[in-house]
C-alpha cells in the first residue's frame, strides 16, 4: 500500500520550533517531488515548500522564507520541514505530498499521493 505519513506537529509556544516528518511507505521517494502544505481553519490548502527529487533544489512561500526548511533522506524515505520562529498564523494541518518529478514543482492540483495531515498550533 502506498501511502505518506506526517509526524511531529503539536502545540507550540510563539517562537518555538518543531520539525514535521513526512514518511513513505510502499514506494520509493527517490524520483519524486515533495511538497509541504498546510490548511489552517476556514480558509484554502496553500503551498509552503517543495524540494527537487534529489534535493538540489528548494523553494519557499513567502510567509515562511528565513524560517522554515525543507531536506529530504532519500535513504531513509523521509522528507523533513523544519520550522523555527513559529507565529500564531503558523497554526494549520500540515501535509506533504508527493508528484512524480525531479523538479521542484509542487502543484496544489498535481500531486500524486497525499498524507493525512498533522495538526500544528502555535500558541500562548
Amino acid at each position: 500500500q502506498l501511502q505518506l505519513v506526517e509526524s511531529g506537529g503539536g502545540l507550540v509556544q510563539p517562537g518555538g520550533s518543531l520539525r514535521l516528518s513526512c514518511a513513505a511507505s510502499g514506494f520509493t521517494l527517490d524520483y519524486y517531488a515533495i511538497g509541504w502544505f498546510r490548511q489552517a481553519p476556514g480558509k484554502e490548502r496553500e503551498g509552503v515548500s517543495c524540494i527537487s527529487s534529489s534535493g538540489g533544489s528548494t523553494n519557499y512561500a513567502d510567509s515562511v522564507k528565513g524560517r522554515f526548511t525543507i531536506s529530504r533522506d532519500n535513504a531513509k524515505n523521509t522528507v523533513y520541514l523544519q520550522m523555527n520562529s513559529l507565529k500564531p498564523e503558523d497554526t494549520a494541518v500540515y501535509y506533504c505530498a508527493a508528484r512524480l518529478s525531479s523538479g521542484a514543482v509542487c502543484l496544489l492540483h498535481g500531486m500524486d499521493y497525499w498524507g493525512k495531515g498533522t495538526l500544528v498550533t502555535v500558541s500562548s
